[in-house]
């Protein structure tokens, strides 16, 4: 594809030689002729200077370089984009295979492909457009809308509701049972029975070996465009905003409230019934031990204010060297 191309299907404008071929996609230190890079994070402006790929998407007032540049608003999402371009998606063919287990009661829409040993319960419904890959299993009552993609080993559980555009990548788990024991008098834990069920919204993405647990009362719910990333525990009951990102390994306890623009870092642990404002950032590794105001910025654990952390950080860094000279004093 021509840069001057390439420039239009991203809506960006094309300083440098319009008439060179890009052929594919490449990160900045190893892109070379005929690609194209991306600089968005500052620190590798440098890169820019020395790069050897045909042609560069950068900021609309960035530095003239030796490259081609393509200017642009947002140089990562055009990257994203670019991507898209030359690496399209597979595409699956609308059929069913001769192995899949499908209930004579479940509906599903025109155009889906459902691929092998797949079994749909009794009472499903899914919409049109949908890919279901080999071994993905949707409980009996399911409610799920359009262009459903699940990927192979990915359940959605009894009675679950699933919006339009949602994507469960390998061994998602949608709806598995909430943590919930009430213990007898002997001792004994006896097993809540999880009458709930989980509810996604549109344009939810569900990565590889999450589990989203359905509660014993009412519903754990997902809000439009929030996306949860691998090896992430959302516990029963928990309820989770429009556009969050819940990175890999985050865990919310039971009946947890996370707003809107919500980013939970890696490793990040939120006790049950607390509530995350809208816009909180959590960074990696921090634990949230109750509610966080809207907008708030917090890191440790116990979480609290992150400019306040690091400099708690920095002073406990230097404890032993401040015991020592306590003890020299006379």
């Amino acid at each position: 594809m021509k840069l001057a191309e390439l420039a239009r299907v991203l809506g960006a404008t094309c300083h440098g030689d319009q008439d060179q071929e890009i052929t594919g996609v490449e990160g900045i230190e190893q892109a070379g002729p005929g690609q194209l890079t991306f600089v968005a994070n500052p620190k590798y402006t440098p890169f820019a200077r020395t790069t050897k790929a045909a042609a560069v998407l950068v900021t609309e007032d960035f530095e003239p370089i030796a490259a081609a540049t393509l200017r642009t608003a947002n140089p990562y999402l055009a990257f994203a984009r670019a991507i898209d371009v030359f690496h399209p998606a597979p595409q699956y063919p609308p059929g069913i295979h001769p192995t899949a287990v499908i209930d004579p009661s479940a509906t599903i829409g025109q155009g889906a492909h459902i691929g092998p040993y797949v079994v749909v319960g009794a009472g499903v419904s899914i919409g049109q457009g949908a890919t279901l890959l080999p071994h993905v299993v949707i409980y009996p009552k399911a409610k799920i809308g359009d262009y459903f993609f699940a990927h192979a080993h990915s359940v959605v559980r009894e009675s679950c509701q699933l919006g339009d555009h949602v994507i469960l990548q390998n061994g998602a788990i949608v709806g598995s049972d909430g943590y919930g024991f009430a213990k007898e008098d002997g001792g004994t834990w006896h097993k809540i029975t999880q009458s709930g069920a989980v509810v996604l919204g549109d344009q939810v993405e569900i990565q590889a070996n999450s589990c989203i647990d359905r509660a014993s009362v009412g519903n754990t719910e997902i809000a439009r465009g929030t996306k949860v990333d691998n090896l992430v525990q959302v516990g029963h009951g928990s309820t989770v905003g429009e556009n969050t990102l819940l990175c890999s390994q985050v865990g919310l306890a039971g009946s947890s409230h996370v707003g809107k623009n919500v980013v939970l870092a890696g490793q990040v642990g939120v006790v049950g019934h607390s509530l995350i404002g809208d816009g909180v950032i959590v960074t990696a590794q921090s634990g949230v031990p109750g509610d966080v105001a809207p907008g708030s910025v917090i890191s440790g654990s116990p979480a609290f204010e992150h400019r306040r952390w690091m400099r708690s950080v920095a002073a406990f860094n230097r404890l032993p060297e401040l015991i020592k000279q306590m003890r020299k004093k006379p």
